[in-house]
């Protein structure tokens, strides 16, 4: 027997993908660093040739130890989706329930019933999903809703997974680690705070039981010698996210300015992109910039049809895509 899906989860990042014609594109779905941290990017010639340490006790510590945690906390995976699989199979079955916004990042709906699980409301669900930054509007939650969102919300013995994989670039002061304890699974990546989405690697940081269940669910050797030593080094970087947000923030301002020129609606957000209620078919919207070069994230995969999500890129590359506003605009008129 076998799960069937209509499709797969749709995905921004796809400039790889689009430009096999040799045209080049410039990628504002992928919502990546446009001002990363330079980290190393080599790793060590012997790292090749034995196999990595399943334990990865080596890597557990560099991100305890930033986190101000315990190893017995944390759990790696190859990108974070391979770490939300994980979770739902460790936590679901056929029987149990999930609660994910029918508004947000499509993993986590479809590993929830891959595990065999079925969707339930918010309050009577065994494993709660919550995308902080969410994605795609940018709405930051502070640590004390998120608290309250676990006290009063959810059911006793549920599992809250906040996935923060943009609040580096938002205001990591209001990441729920310290909740970790209390029945709180926090998911992170890399990929978009370092600008290294070609380096799979993602972790989690939960209660000790539930970090050493999925520990045994996770696929041995799952995290590649290269991945880990860019992660290693990537963690001693990580006061240079300050520069990141800082410059993040000042061109964020300068395209919510050009955009709200245009009539279009634009959620200001804590994130390093923005949601665009265009008043139109996103498909048309999407095509009209691709004639301009220009890979923009069609939102209809978050049932919002109408709208598209822009990363904040640098200012030369806003500056295109700032020309291209004005031209899909006229086309629109």
């Amino acid at each position: 027997m076998y799960y069937k899906s209509e499709r797969r989860a749709v995905h921004g990042g796809r400039a790889k993908y689009i430009s096999h014609n040799g045209q080049k594109i410039l990628d504002f779905s992928a919502s990546i660093n446009p001002f990363p941290p330079n980290i190393n990017l080599q790793v060590p010639v012997d790292a090749l040739y034995q196999y990595p340490d399943d334990d990865y006790s080596l890597l557990k510590q560099v991100i305890a130890r930033h986190h101000g945690c315990s190893s017995d906390n944390v759990t790696v995976g190859n990108g974070s989706v391979e770490v939300i699989r994980t979770l739902c199979h460790t936590i679901l079955k056929p029987g149990k329930t999930f609660f994910a916004s029918s508004q947000t990042f499509a993993e986590y709906e479809l590993s929830a019933r891959l595990a065999g699980a079925e969707p339930s409301e918010l309050d009577q669900a065994d494993l709660v999903f919550i995308c902080n930054p969410d994605n795609p509007s940018g709405k930051l939650l502070t640590r004390n809703e998120i608290e309250t969102i676990c006290i009063e919300r959810t059911k006793k013995d549920s599992i809250i997974c906040i996935d923060e994989a943009f609040i580096d670039m938002a205001d990591p002061n209001q990441t729920a680690i310290p909740l970790q304890n209390y029945g709180v699974f926090i998911l992170r990546s890399l990929t978009k705070s370092f600008a290294i989405p070609g380096i799979r690697f993602g972790y989690g940081i939960g209660n000790p039981e539930l970090i050493a269940s999925m520990e045994v669910m996770r696929p041995p050797w799952t995290v590649n010698a290269l991945a880990e030593s860019v992660t290693i080094s990537a963690f001693s970087h990580y006061d240079e996210l300050n520069y990141s947000r800082s410059r993040i923030e000042e061109e964020k301002s300068r395209l919510i300015k050009e955009i709200q020129k245009s009539g279009w609606t634009c959620e200001p957000g804590s994130a390093n992109y923005l949601l665009i209620d265009t008043q139109w078919d996103a498909r048309i919207i999407t095509e009209l910039f691709m004639k301009q070069n220009i890979l923009v994230r069609d939102c209809t995969s978050f049932n919002l049809p109408n709208c598209i999500r822009i990363a904040i890129r640098t200012p030369e590359e806003n500056n295109q895509l700032i020309k291209a506003l004005e031209s899909v605009h006229q086309c629109m008129r």
